[in-house]
């Protein structure tokens, strides 16, 4: 007797993005599309929370013209992944991008704690892999920033990683002029 080999059903964005138009799912569900996997994303923690909003504030502060700081809305990266980075920066208004979520982001954060080893696995890859120059994980866990820079979209990683702690400073490169204090992030 052959054994049946199950394989699971990988889902493209556009399909995703019809199901999410027709109401499959319900508006207070928290999902991602990563690589084809619809995966549900795990409640925030008031920590993390706290770094979202500090992180907006932060950065909206600095990127004043010419870029949106986007706070858990999706991006269209490849045929099958649509994940909701907790903050992005994109170039441009928010009306630019009415008809299509973006597709690269001049930086990337992703608060992480109980999701760290996902964003540094797996998010990682996908940002670096849509050209993402640059991903920033806010470790609540070590309590520090990773800075990752120079993707090479073709191996799905970032060159270089730069961990910085409560004391240091980091200007993002779309910035380079902007100090940002690491504590200013921090919870």
């Amino acid at each position: 007797m052959n054994a049946m080999s199950l394989q699971p059903h990988l889902w493209t964005r556009e399909e995703y993005e019809k199901m999410v138009s027709a109401g499959v799912f319900h508006p207070e569900d928290r999902l991602e599309l990563i690589n084809g996997e619809i995966l549900e994303m795990t409640p925030q923690s008031r920590a993390h929370a706290t770094a979202v909003c500090l992180v907006n504030e932060v950065l909206s502060a600095i990127y004043v013209q010419g870029f949106t700081v986007r706070v858990q809305v999706p991006m269209a990266l490849g045929e099958s992944s649509e994940p909701e980075p907790d903050v992005a920066v994109v170039r441009g208004q928010p009306r630019d991008h009415l008809a299509y979520h973006p597709t690269v982001a001049a930086l990337v954060v992703e608060i992480s704690d109980s999701s760290l080893r996902y964003d540094r696995e797996h998010k990682k890859g996908l940002y670096a892999a849509s050209g993402t120059p640059e991903y920033w994980i806010l470790n609540l866990v070590d309590y520090c920033l990773e800075v990752y820079r120079d993707p090479d979209q073709e191996r799905e990683a970032y060159q270089s990683c730069t961990v910085l702690t409560h004391d240091d400073t980091v200007s993002p490169l779309t910035r380079p002029d902007a100090a940002i204090s690491v504590a200013d992030l921090l919870p």
